[in-house]
Parts: C-alpha cells; sequence; structure tokens
C-alpha cells in the first residue's frame, strides 16, 4: 500500500476510541439485559464487532500491527441498522434444519395422518420425502419445532431474523424468490442456535450414561402409546 492510502494515525486514533465506547456500550446493554435473547445486546456486539473490525484494519494499514483478540462471528455480523425508524411493516424469515434420525417414528406419524384424514391406502406415507410432506402440511412449523423428536426428527442449526419495511408488501410480490431480496441492513434483530454454542455440554459423559442425545425417544416404533393421537379436525 503506498504512503498515500494508508490512514492517517488520527484515523487510527479515532478508531481506538470507537472500539472503547463500544465496548462501554456493550457492556452496559449486558449489565441492562431483560433475557437471553436481549436484543439491545446483540446490538450491542454486532456495534463492537463492526468497530474492532474497523479498528484492526487501519491500525494494520499505518503500522503493519494486528490486535491480539478476535471477536466469535465479527466476519458474519450483521452491519449497522439503517432502516425506518418507526417501521410499518416486518418480515419475520425463519430457517431450521432437521435430521431425518428416526425415519421408522417419521413413517408412523404419516400413516396416523393418513388415517385421521381417511386417507388409508394412499402411498404418500410410504416414503420419507412423502412423510414428511404429510407432516408439514398438518403442523404448524412452531409445533413441529416443539415435537422434533417425537416426529423422528433431530434438530440441526436455526435462525430468526426480523426486517423492518416502510410498507407491507403487495400480495405475492415476492413468493417466487421470498429470502432472495433481504436487506441485512434492515434486519431490526437476530437470534440464532447451533450446536457450536453448546460448549459447556460434555457428550461423552451424556452418551456413557445412555442420556444423550442420540438415545432420546428410543424405543418400539410400532406401538401407538409412543405417538400422541392427531385430532382429524385440526385444521
Amino acid at each position: 500500500m503506498s504512503d498515500a492510502a494508508q490512514p492517517t494515525a488520527a484515523e487510527v486514533r479515532a478508531a481506538a476510541e470507537a472500539v472503547k465506547t463500544a465496548l462501554d456500550r456493550h457492556l452496559a446493554a449486558v449489565e441492562r439485559r431483560s433475557g437471553e435473547d436481549d436484543p439491545a445486546v446483540f446490538e450491542a456486539f454486532n456495534q463492537l464487532a463492526a468497530a474492532a473490525e474497523v479498528y484492526d484494519e487501519l491500525l494494520y494499514d499505518r503500522y503493519d500491527e494486528v490486535t491480539p483478540f478476535e471477536i466469535p462471528g465479527a466476519e458474519d455480523a450483521l452491519p449497522p441498522y439503517t432502516g425506518p425508524e418507526e417501521p410499518n411493516a416486518l418480515s419475520v424469515l425463519i430457517r431450521r434444519d432437521y435430521a431425518v434420525s428416526e425415519p421408522q417414528r417419521l413413517l408412523a406419524q404419516a400413516e396416523r395422518i393418513e388415517a385421521a384424514e381417511g386417507d388409508d391406502g394412499s402411498p404418500a406415507s410410504g416414503t420419507v420425502h412423502g412423510a414428511l410432506g404429510l407432516l408439514f402440511g398438518e403442523f404448524e412449523p412452531d409445533e413441529i419445532a416443539s415435537r422434533h423428536k417425537e416426529f423422528g426428527l433431530e434438530e440441526g442449526d436455526s435462525t430468526l431474523w426480523v426486517t423492518a419495511a416502510d410498507e407491507p408488501a403487495d400480495p405475492g410480490e415476492w413468493l417466487e424468490e421470498p429470502f432472495e431480496q433481504v436487506d441485512p441492513q434492515q434486519v431490526v434483530c437476530r437470534f440464532d442456535v447451533s450446536a457450536v454454542f453448546d460448549d459447556d455440554v460434555d457428550e461423552d459423559d451424556e452418551d456413557e450414561d445412555g442420556d444423550g442425545p442420540e438415545d432420546e425417544f428410543r424405543g418400539d416404533l410400532g406401538e401407538d402409546e409412543d405417538l400422541e393421537p392427531l385430532d382429524a379436525d385440526r385444521r
């Protein structure tokens, strides 16, 4: 990098002061947090990550030095919010990943859905993809999330984004590409769930006593008492 393009010492000092301010704001937000997923703490974390990244870059460009710390997730942090201060509309984007951990349990549930709806003999429940279609057609996504083990599913990562807008979208406007037009700068808050955050869980100890995640809800999948009865008039 040429000397002309290098940041000035004043710019590096200003970036360092911005990190100090962001640290104070983050600590204050943590001290005032209202719960585990307090959006104010999340926003303060993102601001601290952004300030630290700017300082690190300027410090390296000016002095060929780096900071001795790294903020987890800084590369993937949301940019500062630039959406409307008083949104008139919002969108909630949710992604939940599952693994089909017990196919026979899933197939048994699909057969019960067909029986409750009077669709005996339909081939849909005989395949995993057909059973998944029946399951998600019968139950709301939140109910599946709360009962996933009962349906033979294992939770993976999940994320929820709340985005703000000035006006609601027109009917059918985004149905063809529902996730293609998300502006990260209009995300009000974001909540992530992942096994990578579970650093305090000792999986070896859980597996030794048979109470680990893979041992839960095991049993005879052919017995009706393992499955909660379905309501044929649910919808």
